[in-house]
């Protein structure tokens, strides 16, 4: 649902949203529930404490989100909250969303048609070039393309499609240069295309943030092209993301000789579609539906659930997570409880700690 913000609004959203065990799921059943961030602060304190945490939580202070505010003014970027109008609608159509992005550079380009080109950091000549002349096509096709300003077939990506359009994802603050050699390359982004980032600027990426940053990655595209990638990588996260958000996934194979061909090759073998250059891209594009945000994101006014209701499914719920996801309809099921009880439920253990809610409807322990 789109809104718009007050001063006060925005700092309660960005205080919600950097709130301890608040991820992106939580974050949007809590305000389906409530509608507004100010009464979720309020209530999540209390929250918690039914959820079994005795510690309290984390929430930051409007002084603390203020400086965030200043930190990212001062860089010359934007906060774009997810419920805004100029929020990128490929984002928008993600279940959830990212609650709030950082951009900076230039936004617009967040909004237009896109294709990311991922792949291995310690890449070969040959597939540098691949993907910068694959970019520099796309571009010239009227493309926009994403990438994550990693070393290798990242670099190369974001240098082909620099005069056109080109978006770096980073999975620490809109400021964190990371490798410190693409110091010149982040400039260059930063004048003629789009910095983003869903972490507070100066923060420094850690193992954590590389999910989160594939997610969005994927997420502002139409299509993910791996160019070269291991068995276990990064880029196949990133084309697995893709897959579940209905985007398409393209895969340049290579000689089975090389172990920075295995990743594509077995994505082939799953049915990724093969990419030899911009019409095979451009070919897949053909089939794609569109972005199309759930008609549920950020609705208020959930029906009230009351909390003598969600006490008495609470330790029920908790019994029936483990370590291993669930979906929260099986948990329904499970519970023969309302919907709205068992979620009520869920957002308190999760806030205490004791659940994870990822994306999907998937549910483990904390």
């Amino acid at each position: 649902m789109i809104r718009a913000l007050t001063n006060a609004g925005r700092r309660d959203w960005l205080r919600l949203a950097r709130t301890e065990n608040v991820g992106p799921v939580t974050f949007q059943h809590l305000i389906g529930r409530y509608g507004e961030a100010s009464l979720v602060l309020a209530a999540l304190p209390d929250l918690a404490r039914r959820g079994g945490r005795v510690s309290a939580l984390d929430i930051p202070s409007v002084t603390e989100v203020e400086r965030e505010l200043e930190a990212g003014a001062a860089l010359g970027a934007r906060l774009i909250c997810a419920c805004e109008a100029d929020f990128p609608a490929p984002l928008a159509a993600l279940d959830p969303p990212p609650p709030v992005i950082w951009a900076r550079g230039e936004p617009r380009l967040l909004s237009r048609p896109a294709v990311a080109i991922v792949g291995a950091r310690v890449a070969s000549a040959g597939g540098q070039r691949f993907a910068r002349g694959l970019a520099s096509d796309l571009g010239a096709a009227g493309l926009v393309v994403i990438s994550g300003m990693a070393r290798g077939i990242d670099g190369a990506a974001h240098e082909g499609s620099l005069p056109t359009g080109t978006v770096a994802v980073l999975g620490g603050g809109i400021d964190d240069i990371y490798p410190r050699e693409h110091r010149d390359l982040y400039d260059r982004i930063v004048e003629q295309g789009c910095v983003v980032s869903e972490s507070a600027p100066g923060r420094t990426a850690t193992a954590k943030d590389f999910p989160r940053r594939n997610r969005l990655i994927s997420g502002l595209s139409q299509a993910v092209v791996v160019v070269e990638a291991e068995l276990r990588s990064g880029s196949l996260i990133t084309a697995r993301l893709a897959a579940e958000q209905g985007r398409e996934v393209l895969a340049v194979p290579g000689s089975p000789l090389d172990p920075r061909a295995r990743g594509t090759n077995d994505l082939i073998r799953q049915g990724a579609a093969l990419c030899e250059g911009v019409e095979d891209v451009l070919r897949a594009l053909e089939g794609f539906g569109g972005f199309r945000a759930p008609d549920r994101a950020f609705e208020p006014a959930v029906a009230a659930t009351p909390d003598a209701d969600v006490a008495k499914v609470r330790e029920r719920v908790a019994g029936l997570l483990s370590p291993t996801p669930v979906s929260r309809d099986e948990l329904i099921r499970a519970t023969g409880a309302p919907a709205a009880i068992v979620l009520a439920a869920l957002m308190e253990l999760a806030l205490a700690g004791c659940a994870e809610l990822g994306a999907g409807g998937m549910v483990s322990t904390g």
